[in-house]
């Protein structure tokens, strides 16, 4: 892409930021939200399928559709995100990459998602959402990361109802979140019919506690779950050097 090209997709206050795979580039505004190795780990914890269908939900800069083209031979990957600017920013990371053929971002509500697209669609289910009750602490001012940080536009209830709807049959869902909801998480997502099959905890390092789980659910399965080796992102910690 010529720079003149690079620059027409560029608004005033955003970057490009290399994704280390595939030569993909993300458009990013560091002004707003952008995305952390949150959403690096569970684009490698999902699986997904050579032909494959996958909805996001609540894509916001369009990362992990785009790492996931780089990463899967999934036939179609689409993001829902409901903020304009957000889902428009995203659109243009697809054109920068030329993934108009595989990536298609939706601007619409989650709560919303089984009118917008057609029940039992979805083979693939990936989210990285809020990870803080509405209540809980306090709320950045900046809207967009009040968004990401706090369940404000939509709950954990809201995911999982609209992915039982949107789901095939034994389809999967893929989500990160935070270990301190996870008994939370567990009993919902037996509610919604998605029935927990593989938990995988991060640690920043060996002798702390996990940041963050990840966690994948097939729709309409039996009761099994597999804890997966946990990751460790630094290995010792400095204490035991």
């Amino acid at each position: 892409m010529t720079n003149n090209r690079r620059t027409e997709l560029l608004k005033p206050g955003e970057r490009l930021d290399d994704l280390q795979i595939g030569g993909l580039e993300l458009i990013q505004n560091p002004a707003g939200f952008c995305f952390g190795v949150d959403a690096v780990f569970l684009s490698d914890f999902v699986k997904i399928k050579a032909g494959e269908t996958v909805l996001d939900m609540g894509t916001g800069n369009g990362i992990i559709p785009i790492l996931l083209t780089a990463k899967t031979q999934g036939r179609k990957f689409t993001g829902l995100e409901i903020r304009p600017e957000t889902a428009e920013m995203a659109r243009r990371s697809v054109q920068y990459n030329h993934l108009e053929d595989r990536v298609e971002i939706v601007t619409g509500d989650i709560k919303e998602a089984a009118e917008i697209f057609k029940p039992a669609f979805f083979d693939v289910i990936t989210t990285n959402p809020p990870y803080m009750l509405a209540e809980h602490g306090i709320r950045n001012p900046d809207n967009a990361k009040a968004i990401a940080r706090h369940e404000v536009m939509c709950t954990l209830d809201d995911i999982l109802r609209e992915s039982m709807r949107l789901l095939q049959d034994k389809g999967r869902f893929y989500m990160v979140h935070r270990p301190f909801r996870l008994t939370e998480i567990m009993i919902k997502m037996n509610y919604y019919k998605i029935e927990p099959k593989r938990i995988q905890f991060i640690h920043p390092y060996i002798d702390k506690e996990p940041v963050l789980v990840l966690i994948e659910g097939v729709r309409g399965a039996k009761s099994r779950v597999t804890v997966e080796p946990p990751i460790i992102i630094y290995g010792e910690s400095k204490k035991q050097k």
